[in-house]
């Protein structure tokens, strides 16, 4: 057998005979034991429960993004990128001096030749009853009739709203399945029936499931859906929020669409050469970079909570392992009389330490899948566990145990082999 053999089989046994001794010590010092893998599980759940959150809501913007299509983009008054807080002035509320977005607008982009369709989309709220069942105050989407292809989502049952009801501001109305659990009673079919929105009476048309995702949680509130057109005529709402998602046609190209529109909207509100734009067009990937940007500060907050717990069971490491080498003092003489060298000394008490802090690591993450799984289970969030979280959460523990341990083990490395002999 190889010197190279032996030498790597040394390291194995050692590393067992590590481990044995470590789960020894966490049996002999329970309480110790105990809040020194809580320290390190506490860590390692913040980093998984919160990568798997942010994970899930990055895949929801990104399966909408999908659902329109990768040449989509989006045409609106001020796109606001990040969390902004405005004391109501210009200076920090910028969307004030643009003016705003307008129907006649969004129906000019629909005419421009590189454009296949447009979607126009605002937002309010209003009382929406049935009879004797009041819901209370629900969004209210006002859309045109190229909506679905934009947010996704399946007809159940009727129709969605024609181009032609779009244009003349029919009364009709898509509901979701949600809505219908709300209104309805003893499965009666909703479809033909009068609701009350915005005081008014609106035919239900088409009953609709959302996608599951973050912003379509498959259901779990009520989504009401009007043409646009009967929308502007009867609800109080803030104007001129329209956002207008834009469809080039097949055989133009993103960037030669996004061209047309800007030189239209410039063109339409007087733009000068040199002016700059008081609108903003958005393509998907954008909407990804502001998430991601925003996201920067959800993990700068996830790496000190998770630093704090790591800390806590770091220290945890440094008490239990000190008492295991002071209780140990005349077993590490015995060693070293017989051989042992520091280094042998040195790794074994380090495996000691790495595993204690692992198994936290693995209690941590174990905590964190379960928080995953609530997540999604009881919110629309989509939460979903990446390898990255795992394979850092591992590292993060490992790392632990060797930093915080490495006193300790050098101590017991160091020990002189007749004072350990003589100690009682």
């Amino acid at each position: 057998m190889s010197k190279q053999t032996l030498l790597r089989g040394n390291i194995f046994a050692r590393a067992f005979e590590g481990v044995a001794l470590a789960l020894g010590a966490m049996r002999a010092a329970k309480m110790r034991a105990a809040l020194t893998i809580l320290g390190v599980a506490i860590g390692v759940m913040v980093v998984i429960a919160m990568a798997s959150m942010i994970t899930g809501i990055k895949d929801s913007v990104g399966d909408i993004i999908k659902q329109s299509g990768p040449s989509t983009f989006y045409v609106m008054r001020y796109f606001r990128a990040g969390i902004q807080i405005s004391d109501g002035s210009d200076e920090m509320s910028p969307w004030r001096r643009r003016p705003k977005m307008s129907r006649d607008e969004a129906e000019m982009i629909r005419r421009l030749p590189g454009i296949e369709e447009v979607n126009v989309h605002e937002f309010g709220q209003s009382r929406v009853a049935y009879r004797d069942t009041d819901m209370g105050a629900v969004g209210v989407d006002a859309v045109d009739a190229s909506w679905m292809r934009v947010e996704g989502g399946d007809l159940i049952e009727g129709r969605n709203f024609t181009p032609v009801e779009a244009a003349a501001g029919n009364y009709v109305v898509v509901i979701n399945d949600k809505a219908a659990e709300n209104l309805f009673r003893h499965n009666e079919d909703p479809i033909g029936k009068s609701l009350k929105i915005f005081g008014l009476p609106f035919t239900v048309i088409g009953l609709y499931r959302d996608p599951s995702g973050l912003f379509q949680d498959g259901g779990g509130s009520p989504k009401i859906v009007v043409p646009h057109s009967t929308f502007t005529k009867v609800a109080n709402f803030d104007r001129g929020w329209i956002n207008i998602a834009v469809f080039p046609a097949a055989n133009i190209s993103q960037a030669e669409a996004m061209d047309q529109v800007t030189i239209a909207l410039r063109t339409r509100r007087g733009l000068k050469p040199g002016q700059e734009n008081n609108f903003d067009i958005v393509t998907g990937d954008k909407f990804l970079e502001t998430f991601d940007s925003m996201t920067a500060g959800f993990f700068l907050v996830m790496l000190v909570l998770s630093s704090v717990g790591l800390m806590v069971g770091g220290v945890g490491v440094v008490a239990i392992m000190m008492i295991s080498v002071t209780e140990r003092t005349r077993e590490i003489g015995v060693r070293k009389a017989l051989g042992a060298t520091r280094g042998e000394i040195l790794f074994q008490f380090l495996v000691e330490a790495v595993t204690l802090t692992v198994i936290g690591g693995l209690v941590g993450m174990a905590l964190g899948a379960l928080i995953a799984w609530g997540v999604r289970a009881f919110t629309p969030i989509p939460a979903s566990i990446p390898l990255w979280s795992i394979a850092a959460a591992l590292l993060a523990s490992a790392v632990t145990g060797i930093f915080f341990g490495i006193y300790p083990a050098n101590r017991a490395a160091r020990l002189d082999p007749v004072e350990a002999l003589r100690y009682e």
